[in-house]
């Protein structure tokens, strides 16, 4: 398993002395040994209590035939549809299983949303006699979960149409226990979200939508081997090469990854952005942007290539090279290789934590929006000016970044604007470009955001919606629930002194 690396030759030797450091420093030994000090004092919280995602798949490689079991189980009970409700890490990494092998033997839905007309646009497409309803959260109170489970739950109310994976003693495991789900699995709860793709966050999705789980856990320990060694380490050797990348303004991580993968980048989002983008440093992931000719690239940018062989694309990374960007390329070969993309995607986030002096296991901002929400939800959504959007384009310029969230339904013309407008303002402006739906990004790229460099500069998307959907027993709807995380998440942003304004759809 090797990544190939492509460097121009000013980067070369800083590259090179970053590896040395990282065997000088027994970096690969001390993550193994999970050693916290490695990235902070001894004591720290969520550093040595987030280190369960190194070995998972092996101790969940014993469980597949059960969750092999498990999903025939509920084939036989005539289940047709099964929709994950969950937000972050455990939503992203089903939603790329879910994209990349396409259909299974039951649809996979994954809603993360808490718009009222994409709520109801998935129990539109529902027999709720013949859905499952994975209700998926680590914390087991996450609002945007919960507020799903119980409008759900006020339509089909039998036990055996619901699942939970969740951390052992949660209130989820009490209202699984409570309502007679199915099942309750309960995950490692030393593993934080964006880590849990490999865990059941992950794995009970794709086992009862009918995967081929075997063969994600089978290419994931063979990445867990791989990254073990001191010399030869992809993981070790690709962290390190962004941290340094990053030290040095490279710090756009610009993903470009062939088909059928090509959501992968959903999942790496959250975990490069929430890991690295803090005490104003960070990593920041580009996904799903235009390919645009090299020569509009701004001077801080790297890629990552996932590639599957695609020649087209391959040329395009060529053009890269040409153009004095640095480069990274992955082979795949296909889903099955998710599990060792994921796996060396988990260990290299983690050195490059170690090479920017962070710990990439906490999230220290992301409570911040949390707490927004709640007091908007308390107290009515204030007067909120939208702000200036021809004046906040007309300041873009490299190391600044465009970021563009949509609190608005999943939409193909959505994300089609969005590309449009993004690939606009990377050839006038030569700036990286982000998109992201509310609230799924403030569970993702939302950290960066406000812990990382100060550079961004933020469009917000907003709507009204078809229809509103109450949220039984709360006294919130669907509707004051999205924009209520909307202008909470506008008001952080403004209070960190960003740029940031508000629009509606039609400028997509």
């Amino acid at each position: 398993m090797t990544i190939e690396s492509q460097l121009p030759a000013g980067l070369q030797g800083p590259v090179a002395e970053r590896l040395q450091a990282a065997a000088t420093d027994q970096v690969a030994r001390r993550i193994w040994d999970r050693d916290g000090t490695l990235w902070a004092p001894q004591g720290t919280p969520e550093l040595t209590d987030r280190l369960g995602w190194l070995d998972i798949a092996e101790r969940l490689a014993p469980e597949l035939e059960d969750l092999a079991a498990f999903g025939a189980e509920v084939r036989e009970a005539g289940i047709t549809d099964a929709v994950l409700l969950g937000m972050g890490g455990s939503s992203l990494g089903p939603e790329v299983l879910r994209r990349s092998f396409g259909d299974g033997e039951i649809r996979l839905h994954v809603l993360d949303s808490t718009h009222p007309d994409a709520i109801r646009a998935t129990r539109d497409a529902l027999d709720l006699d013949k859905t499952l309803f994975i209700v998926s959260s680590k914390s087991g109170g996450t609002i945007e979960t919960m507020s799903q489970f119980k409008y759900f739950h006020s339509l089909q109310s039998g036990g055996a149409h619901y699942v939970a994976v969740t951390d052992p003693g949660t209130s989820l495991a009490k209202l699984g226990a409570e309502h007679g789900f199915r099942r309750v699995f309960e995950n490692d709860p030393e593993i934080g979200g964006r880590y849990s793709v490999l865990s059941y966050f992950g794995l009970v999705p794709a086992a009862i939508a009918g995967y081929d789980v075997g063969a994600v856990v089978a290419t994931a320990l063979e990445a867990m081997e791989a990254c073990k060694a001191e010399q030869g380490n992809p993981g070790l050797e690709l962290g390190a090469a962004l941290g340094e990348l990053a030290l040095r303004g490279r710090d756009k991580l610009t993903f470009i990854v062939d088909e059928p993968l090509e959501s992968f980048g959903l999942w790496a989002e959250q975990l490069v952005a929430e890991s690295t983008g803090k005490e104003a440093r960070g990593i920041l992931p580009i996904a799903d942007e235009p390919l645009v000719p090299a020569a509009e690239y701004g001077d801080d940018r790297v890629f990552l290539h996932v590639s599957t062989g695609d020649v087209e694309v391959t040329g395009k990374v060529g053009e890269l090279v040409a153009a004095g960007h640095p480069v990274f390329t992955v082979d795949a070969d296909g889903p099955a290789d998710l599990g060792r993309i994921f796996f060396l995607s988990e260990f290299a986030t983690a050195v490059a934590g170690w090479a920017l002096g962070i710990n990439p296991f906490d999230q220290p901002n992301v409570q911040e929006a949390k707490d927004n929400t709640k007091r908007v939800l308390d107290e009515g959504s204030p007067e909120l000016d939208d702000g200036d959007l021809d004046a906040l384009l007309s300041a873009l310029a490299p190391p600044r970044y465009l970021a563009i969230m949509a609190y608005v339904p999943y939409s193909g013309a959505v994300e089609a604007g969005a590309a449009r407008r993004r690939e606009r303002v990377v050839r006038e402006h030569h700036v990286a470009t982000t998109f992201g739906y509310g609230p799924r990004f403030l569970h993702s790229t939302g950290q960066f955001h406000k812990g990382g460099p100060a550079v961004g500069a933020f469009l917000q998307i907003v709507d009204e919606p078809q229809q509103d959907l109450e949220v039984p027993g709360e006294p919130y709807t669907f509707g004051t629930l999205i924009r209520a995380q909307a202008d909470g998440d506008l008001q952080t942003l403004r209070s960190h002194g960003l740029d940031a304004v508000r629009a509606g759809r039609e400028i997509l």
